[in-house]
């Protein structure tokens, strides 16, 4: 559950009590009036009813500057009857517990171009490097840990799911910014370092299979459930960086020795879990429910939506056929 605290216009007071009610508030107070004639009324309310809330209250508000909707986290609420009701919404299924707010103003720090965003790029590229010369895949995960790859890439995926270009935008900014500064500072060590291309770590970046497209896929829908569902991200940030980070680097090694055969292997393999990752997160927004709040919002996304699914369905197709047929395997399926 969250505490959704408004804070308006004290003659507003018996409205918002009644949408407390009207949308199955678990509770709701109301503070004294300040000088300034606003009034903060609270509401506890849970992950099902928060949404539908929320977009009514900002309706509710759309013309007055002065008022705020602030939405709070709750650890724990104790009652009586604590225990059964946990056990209860242990049994029950929530379809999202984070609304489309909230998530938006986590996911829009991810996608921020900003120095940190810089700095954890060019530490998590030189650590893969080193990671990959040495074959050291201890090295290579700490590298995987401290890259920030997963928030542009899931802004990417849920800003095409709200239809918000400026956000799109965004993201493909930071992205790219990333993924160039990477490979630039990857290629700079290729130029300067002698490297075996044998080595396990290398060699398993210098090629795609389908086992390559399914553990790209589940990164990606497995960062946006985490999303959504209110566990933490850690984990899975691993799992796409594994995704990203280490073809990026291979990349530019191979480009900087001049090992052009396997600097397109890699190519194919980063642009192969770049699409998945993308394709999966947009599916798993749509299946949570995540859309705008605005119809002619929602009509701008729905258009936005089947362009982007059927843009990246088709260059996963198209991805798997250059995958079967560097393999051998497409002339065995014809």
């Amino acid at each position: 559950m969250r505490i959704v605290e408004v804070i308006a216009d004290a003659r507003h007071t018996k409205t918002l009590l009644g949408m407390a009610g009207f949308y199955g508030a678990e509770d709701a107070w109301c503070g004294e009036a300040g000088e300034d004639g606003r009034r903060a009324v609270r509401m506890l309310v849970d992950d099902q009813s928060r949404q539908a809330l929320t977009d009514s209250l900002q309706d509710l508000f759309k013309a007055d500057a002065d008022a705020r909707i602030v939405i709070q986290p709750v650890d724990t609420v104790l009652t009586r009857d604590t225990p059964r009701r946990q056990d209860e919404e242990l049994r029950r299924a929530r379809a999202i517990a984070a609304t489309r707010e909230e998530l938006y103003s986590e996911i829009v720090k991810g996608a921020r171009l900003d120095t940190n965003h810089l700095v954890l790029t060019t530490l998590s590229t030189l650590v893969a490097a080193i990671g990959l010369l040495e074959n050291n895949v201890a090295v290579v995960i700490g590298a995987m840990v401290i890259a920030p790859l997963l928030g542009p890439n899931i802004a990417l995926a849920f800003a095409t799911s709200l239809g918000d270009r400026a956000l799109v935008w965004q993201a493909l900014r930071t992205n790219a910014a990333g993924l160039g500064l990477s490979l630039l500072l990857a290629v700079a060590i290729g130029l300067i370092w002698e490297i075996d291309f044998s080595l396990q770590e290398l060699a398993a970046r210098t090629d795609v299979g389908l086992a390559g497209v399914v553990l790209a896929l589940a990164s990606g829908a497995a960062a946006v459930l985490s999303l959504t569902s209110g566990l933490s991200s850690t984990l899975v940030g691993v799992m796409v960086a594994v995704a990203l980070l280490p073809p990026t680097a291979t990349i530019g090694l191979a480009l900087g020795s001049a090992r052009w055969d396997l600097a397109l292997g890699a190519l194919l393999l980063l642009a192969v879990n770049i699409v998945c990752v993308l394709l999966a997160a947009k599916l798993v927004f749509l299946f949570k429910g995540v859309r705008p709040r605005t119809w002619t919002e929602r009509n701008r996304a729905r258009q936005s939506m089947r362009l982007y699914l059927a843009l990246w369905a088709l260059l996963l197709a198209a991805l798997i056929t250059v995958i079967l047929t560097r393999s051998g395997g497409l002339p065995q399926l014809l």
